[in-house]
């Protein structure tokens, strides 16, 4: 099985990377990385869909835009997400987040993810698959 996400060590902070054979597949990926530095993901049941927009003048922006506006979500709504669908449209990102308020006997979570920095962010096309990376705050 191919690997879709992972993390990476960045001093006091995460990084988080996900893969696709589409760059808004590398962002579901990435998405899903960064809710596990908080929870076990399979913990999380998809019990309510959130709609998620955002724009940015290019990929590595709209990445960043992106996870700061999952993590937002996350924040505002008291919520965790297991699943992740993106769609493209040139500048502009529409997507879908699927989860459930936090249960923190069940969730267990272990940080908060304060936001999505600059720092080694990077959206390519490296060998067979996108690659979309940054480093978050926790």
């Amino acid at each position: 099985m191919t690997r879709r996400w992972e993390l990476f060590a960045h001093d006091a902070d995460m990084g988080v990377r996900g893969f696709g054979a589409t760059v808004a597949e590398a962002f579901e990926h990435a998405a899903l990385a960064m809710t596990s530095i908080v929870t076990d993901v399979e913990l999380v049941d998809a019990q309510e869909e959130i709609s998620i927009e955002c724009e940015a003048p290019d990929l590595e922006l709209l990445f960043a835009d992106w996870l700061n506006a999952v993590i937002s979500e996350m924040s505002a709504r008291h919520m965790l997400f297991r699943a992740f669908k993106v769609r493209l449209d040139g500048s502009r990102l529409h997507g879908q987040a699927w989860g459930e308020r936090v249960d923190a006997a069940r969730h267990r979570p272990a940080v908060e993810i304060k936001g999505a920095t600059y720092t080694a962010l990077r959206v390519a096309f490296e060998g067979n698959a996108w690659m979309a990376q940054t480093v978050v705050d926790v």
